[in-house]
């Protein structure tokens, strides 16, 4: 009588037993090691050529939300090369026009910084004088510790005052979205070119719809709340801008068009800028009932967009965990800083976009998901 082959379910019968083998199970450690290995070396690439990669992620993503619009163009009658050049230059002329406008505003804060510094020296006197004790009392240990004679080898180092690093800083902003949109612009100019070049790259007509789908979807995501967070920051820009100015604060529209920039980052953009108002407001008035209201303000239209207005307008289309965007936010942040941050939701719903079409990996995007079905999860603090 034959032997019966007894199977164990979930495995093939000519599938080897890998608890019979132990070679195989090392091979699945190797494995494991390799790819955290592969993935530690991606992520310090990615951290090592940040002025290289952000400009082109950041052209991508302006191709992104700009598609609709040219696509829209199109139908009307413009080629996509007259419609790109149409928008970007748009774009950038308005962009120009903005900053040049701010320039005196900005000008006229960075010349009133020294006159700001006094102030917060003078109201803050009680804190240097502890501060100045705390230190004393440090090197006196380290006197009895080290038997230090007290004398000290000072190096004063030349550093660039603050209108030297704003200059810098706005040049290397200028010349990255310089550099964005000139990407977008060919980007936008060359159509669905690159959507077609994607699909005829897979052989199996199934991958071919699969990558049709996910390129798509990861359009339409992408272009729906960048478009939504911009007009809602330009909404929230405004109305802070209108509160600090009925409150009295110094320059209320360059804190109108700081919080628009800070809110796209979620969570950390009204932590910095609850803090940055907070400081204003120290140095600017005198009682304590004055210092408190403009941040609290702040805070209030931050947590009204942030709570209400978002979820609302973009959670029907859009429905993420808030753990995993501060999470995302946290790691961005830490591996590319600020532009890091501004980015880190944009990589998150092109990542879920494709873990919802891919079946081996709809676990993870059941994960990134909003709490349950039908609910939206708030995307920013």
């Amino acid at each position: 009588m034959a032997e019966r082959q007894v199977v164990q379910p979930g495995r093939a019968p000519d599938q080897p037993d890998r608890a019979d083998q132990p070679g195989l199970e090392v091979l699945d450690r190797i494995q494991y090691l390799l790819i955290g290995i592969l993935i530690l070396m991606a992520c310090w690439s990615v951290w090592a050529a940040k002025v290289v990669i952000f400009p082109i992620v950041l052209g991508f993503l302006f191709a992104l939300t700009l598609s609709p619009l040219v696509r829209w163009m199109g139908r009307a009658g413009l080629a996509p090369e007259i419609s790109a050049v149409l928008v970007i230059v748009t774009i950038g002329t308005g962009s120009a026009a903005g900053l040049y406008l701010m320039s005196g505003p900005a000008a006229s804060l960075v010349e009133a910084v020294p006159d700001m510094r006094a102030a917060a020296e003078s109201k803050l006197t009680f804190v240097r004088q502890k501060l100045a004790q705390m230190e004393e009392a440090e090197d006196q240990v380290q006197q009895l510790a080290g038997g230090d004679d007290g004398t000290k080898e000072r190096i004063l180092v030349d550093e660039p005052n603050i209108v030297e690093t704003a200059v810098s800083s706005l040049a290397g902003l200028g010349t990255t979205l310089l550099i964005a949109l000139i990407l977008a612009m060919f980007l936008l100019a060359s159509g669905d070119m690159y959507q077609q070049k994607l699909v005829r790259s897979f052989p199996k007509f199934r991958d071919k719809k699969r990558a049709l789908r996910i390129s798509r979807d990861v359009e339409r995501q992408i272009s729906r709340y960048l478009g939504a967070i911009t007009v809602i920051n330009a909404g929230l820009g405004v109305a802070v801008a209108g509160s600090l100015w009925l409150l009295d604060m110094p320059y209320p529209y360059i804190w109108g068009v700081t919080a628009f920039a800070l809110n796209f980052m979620p969570y950390l953009g009204a932590m910095i800028g609850v803090a940055a108002i907070a400081a204003t407001s120290l140095i600017t008035f005198d009682t304590t009932a004055q210092m408190i209201v403009p941040p609290l303000v702040y805070l209030a239209l931050t947590s009204l967009e942030g709570q209400v207005i978002t979820p609302i307008l973009v959670g029907r289309h859009l429905s993420l965990n808030a753990a995993a965007v501060f999470v995302a936010v946290i790691f961005w942040a830490w591996l590319w800083g600020v532009a890091g941050a501004l980015m880190a939701v944009p990589f998150l719903v092109t990542v879920k976009v494709i873990c919802d079409h891919v079946p081996a990996l709809n676990t993870v995007g059941m994960f990134l998901s909003g709490t349950g079905p039908g609910r939206a999860s708030r995307r920013r603090g």
